[in-house]
């Protein structure tokens, strides 16, 4: 698990603004890790997790788009029925809240990435990193490390 940044943004709902910003992001070989959207009449607020937030922050200056940032926890955990009910219990058990959560889909027997707002990063952290080290499988955490990101130099 780690601490991650997510951006979220509001957009107008019309076509092609998706698809501007997705491919502003492709062009910059930014991949987008995990993302969640929600509309109403007039626009749509997107949420996303980069695999490169600096860059990404120049993306989305040069589109002229408003951003705020905020700090998620990323938990890779088993896809499995239960997987995330085991994880939400051991943070309620210990009295953290969860604000809101999204994920990514994952293969059959895969993984998937789980995204949290949670009060206390650390301290959520440390519960399930706590967790994990008692051996018990059936709530077993995946830890997932950060991993540096080789860029290619233009020609």
């Amino acid at each position: 698990m780690e601490k991650c940044v997510q951006f979220s943004f509001f957009l107008v709902n019309k076509p092609g603004v998706l698809t501007t910003v997705f491919s502003e992001l492709a062009k910059a070989k930014i991949n987008v890790t995990a993302l969640s959207m929600m509309d109403s009449m007039e626009h749509g607020v997107l949420r996303m997790v980069v695999d490169d937030p600096k860059t990404a922050r120049g993306v989305f200056k040069a589109l002229s788009v408003h951003i705020t940032e905020t700090d998620m926890l990323a938990v890779t955990l088993s896809n499995r029925p239960g997987a995330a009910a085991d994880l939400c219990d051991r943070l309620a058990t210990k009295h953290i809240s969860i604000g809101y959560m999204y994920c990514t889909g994952g293969a059959r027997g895969g993984k998937t990435l789980v995204l949290l707002k949670v009060p206390d990063i650390k301290k959520a952290i440390r519960v399930l990193e706590a967790g994990s080290k008692n051996g018990r499988r059936d709530m077993k955490v995946k830890l997932r490390r950060p991993t540096a990101r080789k860029r290619v130099a233009r020609r």
